[in-house]
């Protein structure tokens, strides 16, 4: 097969270090690595359970704003998570709350967070029937 696997996502953040403490501090995450580009762009890769995500953060133009709403396109990603109750406890615990569910499904729980920039992630719970 040509295609292995998803090798990162990218956020681009509007505060590197705030971020970086959110992934990592709150949802476990941790620091792979640290580049800056010349030009004006630093990239640090997160790494959790073999997923790396690519913050990006432009030092010398400003990103466009979020809109709200549906829109065509990436829309979050989803970490699996093995208690939903205690990881939505753990996060409320720390400040970050639920902003959408929990819904529990007879196979799954889903529940959804935001992180300090706004971009929305799913935390999901597979039940064994």
């Amino acid at each position: 097969m040509m295609f292995k696997r998803i090798d990162h996502i990218e956020l681009v953040t509007a505060d590197e270090e705030r971020a970086v403490r959110f992934y990592t501090e709150v949802l476990g995450f941790s620091v792979r690595s640290r580049v800056t580009v010349p030009g004006g762009l630093r990239l640090v890769y997160l790494d959790l359970g073999g997923t790396t995500v690519e913050l990006m953060t432009y030092t010398e133009t400003k990103p466009a704003p979020r809109t709200e709403g549906e829109h065509l396109g990436y829309r979050m990603m989803a970490l699996e998570v093995d208690d939903m109750q205690g990881a939505l406890g753990a996060l409320a615990a720390m400040g970050v709350e639920c902003t959408w569910g929990p819904l529990l499904r007879p196979t799954y729980a889903r529940a959804e967070i935001r992180d300090p920039d706004g971009n929305s992630i799913e935390l999901r719970q597979w039940i064994q029937a």
